[in-house]
């Protein structure tokens, strides 16, 4: 008999899982009586468990087209009726999908629809396809869109035109050049949902790995006296500051190279098992009389199939050193497998980064 320690949890693709599907067409049903319920679950289900959990949704959005009666707008219609019915934030994704796959040839009508869907999920993937049609005209709406009241379409706003947002294409043309978007981020700089803030931070991140010094000049003159924009920068320069930069330091208050001590550096074990943990500590002792400004980040040096290693920076503490004070700092990290990143055996560097500048450096053995 399995334990439930050796239950495996679903897989993702199980949220678009039989059930779902007949949930839906039952759904349907009620809301459009022309709805083929029996046909749209017969090519739902045809083959469903060869498919992955992006391939199930467009299924979805495909056996919706070929079913629902009517125009498309008369389908949208019906899609508006069944969005607060369906009861899974992922799987409302499916109607902007809709809407991204058959709505591009009415701009007003499939807009407005997205804006209605982004409620209950995120049209973020699906307002791309109107971005790479027609920038401009779209990025003229999503502007209005940053001044909407509803959180979650000032959201829209932001996160749909990122250049480099995950698990979509890139805006080649954003990517290039970002500066039709800054009166959105201009008007999103100091919004009070965190939610939006959030967006915009990312946004200004993706935007850093093109064109730092063009993020940089335009948060320096944003008010970072406003706590709600200080946020905001200071999620949006973190790939800048893991690399050092001495600009991104500085608008955070550490721009100068820090006048510190480090003692007593120790990473543990020295010898670690996959699926360990990992434990380091230090010592930072000020070596200044006036208090600093100290952004600590710790760099893992991951050992590659090729033998060669690759960094990656962690962020660690930001605080304020009084004048010759001390201050204790420890970490821990479980070294196991994830999707994002396998391990493999070999030496593997710790070092600690201060202000940008590298001040010790340990490492520790991973065996399988």
């Amino acid at each position: 008999m399995e334990t439930p320690a050796e239950t495996k949890a679903p897989a993702l693709k199980e949220m678009f899982d039989a059930a779902r599907f007949r949930f839906v067409a039952k759904e349907l049903q009620t809301i459009e009586a022309r709805f083929d319920a029996k046909r749209f679950v017969g090519l739902s289900l045809e083959g469903l468990d060869d498919l992955n959990l992006m391939a199930r949704m467009r299924r979805m959005t495909e056996s919706l087209h070929a079913t629902l009666p009517g125009t498309y707008r008369q389908k949208i219609k019906s899609l508006r009726a069944l969005a607060p019915r369906i009861g899974h934030g992922f799987v409302t994704l499916v109607l902007p999908d809709y809407v991204g796959c058959h709505g591009l040839d009415d701009f007003e009508a499939s807009l407005e629809a997205l804006k209605f869907f982004t409620a209950f999920g995120s049209s973020e993937f699906a307002i791309r396809e109107f971005l790479r049609r027609d920038l401009f005209r779209t990025l003229t709406t999503m502007e209005k869109w940053s001044r909407d009241p509803s959180e979650d379409v000032r959201r829209l706003a932001s996160e749909g035109c990122r250049p480099r947002l995950p698990w979509s294409f890139r805006l080649d043309a954003l990517v290039a050049d970002p500066s039709p978007v800054v009166p959105i981020l201009e008007n999103l700089k100091a919004d009070p949902s965190k939610y939006v803030r959030k967006s915009v931070a990312n946004h200004l991140n993706d935007i850093t790995k093109d064109h730092p010094a063009w993020v940089l000049d335009r948060v320096n003159s944003w008010p970072l006296e406003n706590a709600d924009t200080l946020w905001i920068v200071r999620h949006a320069l973190r790939t800048l500051i893991k690399k050092g930069d001495r600009r991104a330091l500085a608008v955070v208050g550490a721009g100068e190279r820090a006048q510190v001590r480090l003692d007593a550096f120790s990473v543990e074990p020295h010898r670690l098992k996959l699926g360990g943990r990992l434990s380091f500590s230090f010592r930072l002792t000020s070596l200044a009389a006036e208090p600093q400004r100290l952004v600590v980040d710790y760099a893992v040096h991951y050992m590659k199939k090729s033998g060669e290693t690759s960094a990656k920076v962690f962020k660690l503490k930001t605080l304020t050193l009084p004048g010759h004070a001390s201050v204790a700092i420890g970490r821990q990290q479980l070294i196991k497998d994830f999707t994002t990143r396998v391990h493999h055996p070999g030496r593997h560097d710790v070092e600690i980064l201060v202000n940008g500048e590298s001040l010790a450096k340990d490492g520790f053995e991973l065996i399988r």
